[in-house]
């Protein structure tokens, strides 16, 4: 791992990734070390500190795929990911065809069930080869990170065999490489019977005033684990399904926008401060990683 004491920085690139199976492409940002300074982009309304096209680090960094949730976006989570990449971790933060923002014509469908984790195997296929990371990523520390919906993508990558509400089996893609899972306030409902098993560490992080996701998907991931050691699962006071989501700007927090709205008294701009921190230390732990001092 690297152990330089100079100043590390996030470095940043935007990939557009093709399914050739299905004919669609997706977005993907890549986040990861750099000792290039970084400067303020923006990216449409968010801003984060990158060092855009840099060259990694030299040595080998685990690899964190990041899922979002239903019609979100995959620019959300970029106070984890920013933090993650400063401390030795290659970041990708994929947009899902079909269930983001912009387009939602898969959302509530079979197909999106299917596609969501085949993004996520797609997008480690072409990062392992990619020439800006230079064979870059430690390929026996793979995790996946997901929120509300991109915590069934984490799972059903993981292993997880989900069934519809109408009793239907979805064919979903695994993939052994993923050694570990976060999920935030993850959407579990399809895995809620007998077949399934996850047998990897999980982080698992709820809020305590979810209405989105509330507490029975905790209970269905601790039914479905191998082993209930497993599972490191905190539970956040007074936190709301979207408290996992990074702060928005300004202009954009108004009780009409729920995705910026918390429950009351809650303090999301001191929880993102601690949040990072948390899923670094469960990776490095769970990966066998040693920290790098950025944190």
């Amino acid at each position: 791992m690297q152990t330089t004491q100079e100043e590390v920085f996030t470095g940043c690139r935007q990939l557009q990734l093709t399914d050739e199976n299905n004919n669609i492409s997706f977005a993907v940002l890549v986040q990861y070390p750099t000792h290039t300074p970084a400067t303020s982009e923006n990216f449409g309304p968010y801003q984060m500190e990158v060092s855009m096209n840099a060259d990694i680090l030299p040595g080998q960094f685990p690899l964190v795929v990041i899922s979002h949730g239903n019609n979100g976006s995959h620019l959300l989570y970029r106070t984890i990911s920013t933090y993650l990449a400063k401390n030795g971790f290659i970041v990708a933060m994929v947009e899902h065809y079909g269930n983001n923002r912009n387009n939602t014509s898969l959302e509530n469908t079979v197909e999106n069930l299917q596609l969501r984790p085949r993004h996520i195997q797609l997008t480690i296929d072409h990062l392992l080869t990619a020439p800006f990371l230079q064979g870059s990523i430690a390929e026996d520390k793979i995790a996946v990170a997901g929120h509300s919906m991109g915590g069934y993508t984490a799972l059903a990558i993981a292993g997880g065999l989900p069934i519809t509400l109408e009793g239907q089996h979805v064919e979903v893609t695994h993939d052994s490489r993923v050694k570990a899972i976060v999920l935030l306030a993850p959407a579990a409902g399809w895995f809620n019977h007998p077949d399934n098993t996850i047998s990897i560490p999980v982080l698992l992080l709820t809020a305590e005033l979810d209405n989105i996701a509330p507490a029975w998907n905790a209970a269905v991931i601790f039914k479905i684990a191998t082993t209930p050691s497993l599972i490191n699962h905190m539970e956040i006071k007074n936190a709301g399904h979207f408290s996992f989501l990074s702060p928005f700007p300004a202009s954009m927090k108004n009780p009409g926008f729920l995705p910026a709205t918390d429950p009351p008294g809650f303090d999301r701009e001191a929880f993102h401060e601690q949040l990072p921190v948390a899923i670094l230390h469960f990776l490095q732990d769970k990966l066998n990683i040693a920290g790098n001092g950025q944190d």
